[in-house]
């Protein structure tokens, strides 16, 4: 199907603070993100990564833990997922750094995924582990509440030749422990200093940009919440998987909502297993939802779903929108061909034959059996005729003798 390109009026939509405070050790970060999560919001929870540091400051501020020993960046989303479940409005990650250089973060997963798979070429195991943090990064931009981040800075040399021609290392400032350049996903970015000042180096916020503030408190917070709450009411991802699991939804209604999560950009929301397992995104939710509907749809409640309904999301580096259910179609019946004069065969190309034969052509032999009670409950629908069915039927004998590898 080709896509269509339309546009439309912008608009703003109220959001969610997303927000980036860098600087060395002891200039005042966790402070600042704690000053900022809890006058952004009423529930606030902390993901610390530094040995419980927030939590000397639990006599000054009201917010619960997550005390994290291992960085794995497949573990942020879960965490996220867990605690958008909770319905934590406000989130304080501190520090994203370790993630990226800690025990079992972004660095040592490269090291091991090149050691273990591509002869220690480290170009290899970027490939490999890339994905997750994509994968964290996304889970961090969707969150359905404000997010505040602190990252570590070392500082930054550059060799230069001076005015003698003598190369010499010079300082060129602070850069955070993090991948080049992950600053810039947030909307505000204030570096701190030692001195406790904040400088804002990035903001999609007019009224901060370039400002220069000694000791942030909570109206920095305050002129945040104007700027977020000037806009048109959006859906976030807790309430796009609360429709989703909405008793009775039907197939067609979740192809439209997972066209409404990507066209919010929300398809790698982090979200809760409504069945108690691991955490996935949004869109695997809602692909797994739509297999789920299509099996009720095609089979009845009290038939077998395919196999493949209950597929680990980590198998689906993109989840695909729910397929589209079968469409009632005249494909039986021998009907004369007027161009050519021929006779068309039973099983004619009508979508639903053509959907069916594309997935025979790739099925193995555990998944036969599903697709001839597909055939069956068709006829029983009149989406196929029986002679139709048929056909089809022989079709899947002829893929089961290939995949035994009995000669046509």
């Amino acid at each position: 199907m080709t896509d269509t390109f339309t546009f439309e009026t912008a608009t703003k939509g109220q959001a969610k603070a997303r927000i980036a405070l860098t600087g060395p050790s002891g200039a005042g970060k966790t402070w600042t993100g704690l000053i900022l999560a809890t006058t952004l919001g009423h529930r606030v929870a902390v993901i610390d990564t530094e040995r419980g540091s927030a939590s000397k400051y639990a006599g000054e501020f009201a917010f619960d833990r997550l005390n994290m020993q291992r960085y794995d960046p497949r573990d942020l989303p879960k965490a996220l997922a867990a605690a958008a479940a909770a319905g934590y409005d406000a989130v304080l990650i501190d520090s994203l750094s370790k993630f990226w250089a800690g025990e079992g973060g972004m660095l040592q997963q490269v090291d091991n995924a090149a050691r273990r798979s591509y002869g220690g070429n480290s170009f290899g195991g970027w490939k490999e582990a890339r994905p997750m943090e994509s994968a964290m990064i996304e889970a961090i931009l969707s969150y359905p509440g404000h997010i505040i981040v602190t990252l570590r800075t070392r500082t930054a040399y550059e060799i230069i030749e001076d005015n003698r021609g003598k190369k010499v290392p010079t300082k060129i400032g602070l850069k955070p422990e993090q991948r080049d350049g992950i600053e810039y996903e947030f909307d505000i970015v204030g570096d701190m200093d030692l001195e406790n000042t904040l400088t804002v180096s990035k903001s999609r916020c007019s009224a901060l940009s370039g400002e220069v503030i000694r000791r942030p408190g909570p109206p920095l917070a305050e002129t945040i919440l104007a700027w977020l709450s000037d806009g048109v009411a959006v859906l976030n991802a807790t309430e796009y998987r609360q429709q989703a699991l909405r008793k009775g939804i039907t197939f067609a209604e979740l192809r439209a909502l997972w066209r409404q999560v990507r066209d919010a950009g929300l398809t790698g929301a982090a979200v809760a297993d409504p069945d108690g397992g691991e955490a996935m995104s949004l869109g695997q939710l809602l692909t797994n939802l739509g297999k789920a509907a299509e099996a009720r749809e095609t089979f009845g409640a009290d038939d077998a779903a395919p196999e493949d309904v209950n597929e680990s999301p980590s198998k689906v580096a993109e989840p695909d929108p729910p397929r589209a259910p079968p469409t009632p179609v005249e494909a039986g019946g021998r009907t004369s061909n007027a161009e050519a004069g021929s006779v068309a065969p039973a099983a004619a190309a009508s979508p639903w034959v053509t959907d069916f034969r594309a997935r025979l052509a790739e099925a193995t032999e555990d998944r036969l059996m599903a697709l001839q009670r597909e055939i069956g409950s068709a006829i029983a629908k009149r989406t196929i005729t029986a002679q139709a069915g048929g056909e089809l039927s022989d079709e899947i004998r002829a893929r089961r003798r290939e995949l035994d590898g009995v000669p046509a």
